[in-house]
């Protein structure tokens, strides 16, 4: 049995390390596993150690086709495969898992030894230029020549980074076989604001809430946020958008909760006392005991307060519209940062077309898809990886069984 597998990431590493046969892996990079070098800042966050039930929420699309797969090889399995090929990991905060050495490198060297050991030969700087069966069997180009395979597995990856390989060819191969891609658009990346914002680049916020309404739904995370020189970044924003991203949002009302543990009534209660102990300086020094001091002028300008008006002089008006502001700073979305800044792609292969419990076409015998190419897409914390490994692997062992 000849299998073949086109991309070395962390799907064609993982079908590459548990398919049975005679295996050959395609890569066009000069290295295996290049975008897995990258990931959690180049720690590689390779999954997350919950239970399933903990796991299966942070799937924002294809949370019911990962069930089989994910049942067979849980996070748990991951941990314990690295283990046996001699990689050790840790455990962080929310459940993410690192190697102990902090290094990316090591997971892909882990994944590389465990794919040759089980006799795969992985062949680099060798681009895949088109694939067509023919009398059964699989002839792929390639800018090395041609290859036939028996079985043959998909596992390109996305969109998202482009410099590591992920351009967009495995949806083509897709097509040609006459599936069905549903629109990427990119996922897990920055929103851009129609205002300026450039005089707030670089400002980290921490225990700040963020919602945003498009599509008709409201949608709300609560953490850690950053500004970028036109948007809006760090992990509750990362989030948001892989949860609005098939939304038009252009228009769309982004807020953010500079106070949410504070009621507005206790917030009210709070800007009163504040206003009263420092009765004689200007409001806008009187904020920074609340906001830092790059938000002021934007929640200013919203309120309507003047700056220069003293602590004294506030009216009770004036003092709930600077509360509202202080936990509802809007500002208008123009639209999500490009597909080359996203962490991930959301779209790809529609999953209707995949059996869910082998990763084969239902249009092809003997074609199998996994990873990032396919329409799964999750949140971070490893969520992403795990689901790749796990549809690897049943891709793998589903490819190299003989039928």
């Amino acid at each position: 049995m000849k299998v073949g597998i086109i991309g070395c990431g962390a799907a064609g590493l993982a079908a590459a390390a548990f398919c049975g046969g005679k295996v050959t892996v395609l890569e066009r990079n000069e290295k295996a596993g290049k975008k897995l070098y990258i990931t959690g800042k180049g720690r590689c966050n390779l999954t997350n150690n919950r239970a399933l039930y903990e796991f299966f929420p942070n799937i924002v699309h294809g949370e019911k086709f990962m069930i089989s797969s994910l049942t067979a090889f849980p996070p748990q399995a991951l941990m314990e495969f690295m283990g046996d090929n001699g990689l050790r990991l840790k455990t962080e905060r929310g459940g993410r898992v690192f190697p102990e050495s902090d290094k990316s490198s090591d997971v892909i060297k882990t994944l590389v030894r465990a794919a040759e050991n089980n006799g795969a030969e992985i062949l680099t700087d060798t681009r895949v230029l088109g694939a067509e069966k023919r009398d059964e069997k699989f002839v792929v180009r390639t800018t090395g020549g041609e290859f036939t395979f028996d079985r043959l597995i998909v596992a390109t990856g996305g969109m998202g980074y482009p410099s590591t390989g992920s351009t967009g060819d495995g949806y083509e191969i897709a097509r040609s076989f006459g599936h069905t891609i549903i629109p990427p658009v990119p996922a897990l990346c920055p929103l851009i604001v129609k205002e300026d914002v450039k005089p707030l680049e670089g400002l980290s916020l921490k225990n700040v809430r963020a919602t945003v309404k498009a599509g008709g739904k409201e949608y709300s995370e609560f953490g850690e946020m950053l500004f970028t020189a036109d948007g809006v970044s760090g992990p509750i924003i990362l989030t948001l958008s892989s949860m609005v991203n098939r939304a038009n949002v252009k228009g769309a009302r982004l807020t953010v909760d500079f106070k949410p543990a504070l009621s507005p009534e206790t917030l009210d209660d709070r800007l009163t006392s504040d206003f009263g102990e420092m009765r004689n300086k200007d409001l806008a020094n009187i904020l920074t005991s609340l906001l830092p001091k790059a938000v002021i002028p934007y929640v200013l300008a919203e309120s309507g307060v003047p700056a220069h008006v003293k602590g004294n002089s506030v009216t009770r008006e004036q003092r709930y519209a600077l509360g509202y502001c202080v936990k509802n700073l809007a500002f208008t979305l123009a639209g999500i940062a490009s597909i080359d800044k996203a962490i991930i792609t959301s779209g790809g292969v529609d999953l209707k077309e995949i059996n869910p419990s082998t990763m084969e076409s239902k249009l092809v015998k003997g074609l199998y898809f996994a990873g990032e190419v396919l329409d799964v897409d999750a949140l971070t914390g490893g969520y992403n990886l795990q689901c790749a490994f796990a549809m690897g692997r049943s891709a793998g062992i589903a490819a190299g069984r003989e039928k």
